[in-house]
């Protein structure tokens, strides 16, 4: 019985510094944290210069396999330190965890899986994780509120736009050649899009009057658009700003729960709110 009371006396100590932020250790634990991130992203893009990766290419994969093997502890106390590891395991950022670091493992054990390092940059996703830092929680959490808030304008926003590009390019097709590259009516709404969003490949370009005309109506258009998405998740996240009480308070309260490993709990909660079990 005191061995248990021991084991669950580390455990709940090591869930403190691995999954919240709201103790010195903690904090310690999620700045090591975002420096390897940032680290290791920085090694896959170097390896990927020739003359570099020549040249250091030695150093690059000490300090590589010094990364991994501290993600791979990390992930394995992630593991043991919460009470269903499966939640865990099984969450997005328990997948994203594991797809990031298992590559350089596999790459000595199968054939032709050098490719999957690339995957190591999947790690810039943690970062999301460490934005709980107590700094910086209450931005987040209104950025994500007010994406939330915004996502079904936004859906309609996208569907008009899309219907929109599919008719200009459906015009753009009967108006120009194929010699001008509008061969389908699909390639011709790949140069709506393209222009719309104002990239311009030039890789298509209209050459009759109506088309250049047509060209030119699609191009103005696109700076509205643009414009228009940023608009609305700003008037949500200028929202959630100004009405900061009752049930839009917005808590950076850091705790995850040790029992299923869910987050953003209530300043003031004492269990969780997913399965109960206290905090």
């Amino acid at each position: 019985m005191k061995e248990h009371k021991v084991h669950s006396g580390w455990k709940n100590t090591l869930h403190e510094i691995i999954y919240e932020a709201d103790t010195p250790l903690g904090k310690i634990f999620d700045i090591t944290l975002f420096v390897l991130i940032i680290l290791s992203v920085l090694l896959v893009m170097l390896e990927s210069v020739d003359e570099i990766d020549e040249k250091y290419h030695s150093s690059l994969l000490v300090l590589e396999w010094v990364i991994t093997g501290f993600f791979t502890l990390e992930y394995i106390a992630r593991i043991i330190s919460i009470r269903k590891p499966w939640k865990y395991i099984f969450s997005f950022f328990g997948i994203i965890d594991f797809i990031s670091t298992i590559p350089l493992y596999l790459s000595y054990i199968l054939a032709g899986s050098q490719v999957l390092i690339a995957f190591r940059a999947f790690r810039l996703l943690r970062i999301f994780r460490i934005l709980k830092l107590v700094k910086y929680i209450g931005e987040a959490s209104q950025l994500q509120s007010a994406l939330k808030a915004s996502r079904a304008k936004i859906g309609v926003f996208i569907y008009v736009v899309l219907i929109l590009s599919v008719i200009m390019g459906t015009v753009m097709y009967l108006i120009e050649s194929d010699e001008a590259g509008f061969t389908s009516i699909p390639r011709s709404i790949y140069w709506t899009i393209v222009t719309l969003t104002t990239v311009g490949y030039g890789d298509i370009a209209p050459e009759t009057n109506l088309g250049q005309f047509f060209a030119t109506v699609i191009m103005i258009l696109g700076y509205g658009i643009i414009a228009v998405p940023t608009g609305i998740v700003t008037v949500e996240f200028s929202k959630f700003g100004k009405e900061k009480k009752g049930d839009n308070l917005v808590h950076t309260n850091t705790q995850a729960c040790p029992g299923c490993g869910v987050e953003g709990h209530r300043d003031d909660a004492t269990h969780c709110y997913n399965c109960g079990e206290p905090l």
